[in-house]
């Protein structure tokens, strides 16, 4: 069993940054890859970023050069930094991972963002 503690949402000004993490428990060495989806009311959820075993990551086009991810192995902990944050990027944050050699997607609780003047 693996267990997803998301932290470090809230409410920001336009502009601002937010740095989101995700700390992982349990059954570590099954986990494939991490990533972090958003859910905005009204849409589907949708990946925002991707980190892989490996380190090699992969992004949304509306945050490319605006967010990054990383991972703190030691820490079995990954992040989402946040930079110049509009307004639409205002939703619920999920941490996920991928399990086992199936990929089984393993959710957090969620992490309310939100974007707003």
């Amino acid at each position: 069993q693996v267990q997803l503690v998301e932290s470090g949402g809230g409410l920001v000004q336009p502009g601002g940054s937010l740095r989101l993490s995700c700390a992982a428990s349990g059954s570590i060495i099954s986990i494939k890859s991490m990533g972090w989806y958003r859910q905005a009311p009204g849409k589907q959820r949708e990946l925002v970023a991707g980190i892989t075993s490996g380190g090699s990551t992969n992004y949304a086009d509306s945050v490319k050069g605006r967010f990054t991810i990383s991972r703190d192995n030691p820490k079995n902990t990954v992040y989402l930094q946040m930079n110049s944050l509009k307004p639409e990027d205002t939703a619920v944050y999920y941490c996920n991972a991928a399990i086992g050699a199936l990929g089984i997607p393993k959710w957090g609780q969620g992490t309310q963002v939100t974007v707003s003047s």
